[in-house]
């Protein structure tokens, strides 16, 4: 059963930086609670306590909690009222859809002397004739029952008739009690029933599963498959039954539709499990040693070649937000491979590349992943010689140009000689024929007259 620990009780304390021991207030609904401990040991400045929806059985350590002031243990399992004796500050009590039958149990609520409001709406007790007058003359400090206020000629009346109503009470509690008693028994036939069905199950599957001759081994694939359909065919039909059947709403009932509900959670939780770890893994390299192309996390990606840089550059589309420890970035001579959340991305590249000199950033805007991969042959492009044209074309200019600065210049006629750039001449003759007024001069003078 599952019941109240530290690390669910420090969980819920998050509003109190998850300290305990000065909580005062905390809310453990619907957490499919089936027992009612330490918290009076751990939390005794609590002040309001929420247990509504879960499965308890039964009202317990909460008695040393003496500043609880409001109690909500609505949608449980409870069937009587007590231990509360040591909660002298409690001033509201809900108990709104349990199953209090003893009605007589509500007389130790006496000694809660703060007690304004207490709710049993939805208990079977409710139904019994003279509730409200029982407890209105029962608990003289109550204010509100049920959400009704109690006037005062109410409790008046109440008390004039409570030998009479408190009689009539006591003869509903007995046989409500046995009809408890019979309930209890009923459920327990058919906790064991369903014991006793789901054993024989286990033992036919067991039979079934080992084959008594070697002559049914050929068909031992197509026979699986056949037993897979008859299990999941029987499953389903045993599902079916479970909701169809009708059933009294008890304690037993509720709890016995809670294990049957996390039973099957867990089996699929199980099966779950198993399928991932049935599951094969990528083949990135077959058994030739060819790499192969992979894109198991399915993510868009641009590959260019830079000629200019002499490299490669990859650009993968990972998700904006996710942080850079989940990728693995593996760059080799002749591919590149990326582990994204564990699931790899590989391509074969066009040309080998240099893995030491190669980077991985990631963009601040897209949050791509940009892998810059220098390529392993190196080529040196030629610049182009844009001095030769310019020197053909400008060569009268130029040797006027010569001619009045007094400055005696040779020009190569014939550059195609030369089978290599000429590193003695690497600034280019256009900047030396651009430099002062000497050139744009006449070129004013020549237009004018044209």
């Amino acid at each position: 059963f599952l019941s109240v620990t530290e690390d669910l009780v420090r969980r819920r304390a998050e509003h109190n930086n998850c300290e305990i021991f000065s909580l005062e207030e905390i809310s453990l609904h619907q957490q499919e609670i089936e027992k009612l401990e330490h918290l009076d040991k751990w939390c005794q400045d609590l002040k309001i306590l929420y247990l509504q929806n879960n499965l308890i059985p039964k009202i317990e350590n909460v008695g040393k909690l003496k500043k609880l002031e409001y109690l909500n243990v609505a949608l449980n399992n409870i069937e009587r009222i007590e231990n509360l004796e040591g909660c002298e500050e409690l001033k509201k009590l809900d108990l709104t859809a349990n199953f209090i039958g003893e009605l007589s149990s509500i007389a130790s609520l006496k000694c809660n002397i703060h007690l304004k409001e207490l709710f049993l709406v939805g208990n079977p007790c409710t139904e019994f004739e003279g509730y409200r007058q029982f407890v209105v003359a029962t608990l003289h400090q109550l204010k509100y029952l049920d959400s009704k206020e109690i006037e005062r000629s109410e409790r008046i009346k109440a008390l004039q008739n409570y030998p009479e109503v408190k009689w009539k009470i006591r003869e509903q509690e007995r046989a409500y009690l046995l009809k408890r008693a019979r309930e209890k028994e009923e459920a327990q036939r058919r906790v064991q029933e369903r014991k006793d069905k789901k054993q024989k199950q286990m033992d036919s599957k067991l039979g079934f599963d080992s084959p008594d001759s070697p002559q049914e081994k050929p068909n031992q694939a197509e026979g699986d498959g056949e037993q897979e359909r008859c299990r999941i065919i029987e499953n389903d039909e045993e599902e079916r039954r479970f909701w169809e059947e009708p059933t009294p709403y008890t304690p037993e009932s509720r709890l016995e539709t809670h294990r049957h509900i996390e039973e099957k959670r867990r089996a699929k939780d199980n099966i779950r499990e198993s399928k991932k770890r049935e599951k094969p893994p990528w083949t990135l390299v077959t058994a030739e040693g060819k790499v192969l192309n992979v894109n198991v996390p399915k993510l868009h990606f641009s590959l260019k070649d830079d000629e200019e840089n002499n490299q490669i550059i990859l650009d993968l589309a990972v998700y904006r937000h996710m942080d850079t420890s989940l990728l693995d970035v593996d760059v080799q001579p002749t591919y590149i491979r990326v582990l994204v959340k564990g699931k790899p991305f590989q391509l074969v590249l066009p040309e080998e590349v240099k893995p030491d000199s190669s980077s991985a950033k990631r963009s601040q805007t897209t949050g791509h992943l940009v892998v810059t991969m220098p390529k392993a042959k190196e080529i040196i492009l030629a610049k182009q010689k844009v001095s030769a044209p310019i020197k053909y074309s400008d060569c009268n200019t130029q040797q006027k140009n010569t001619r009045r600065s007094g400055q005696v210049e040779k020009l190569e006629v014939d550059p195609s000689k030369y089978s290599f750039p000429d590193v003695t001449k690497i600034i280019q003759e256009k900047e030396r024929t651009g430099q002062g007024p000497i050139k744009l001069q006449p070129q004013k003078v020549t237009e004018i007259k044209k």
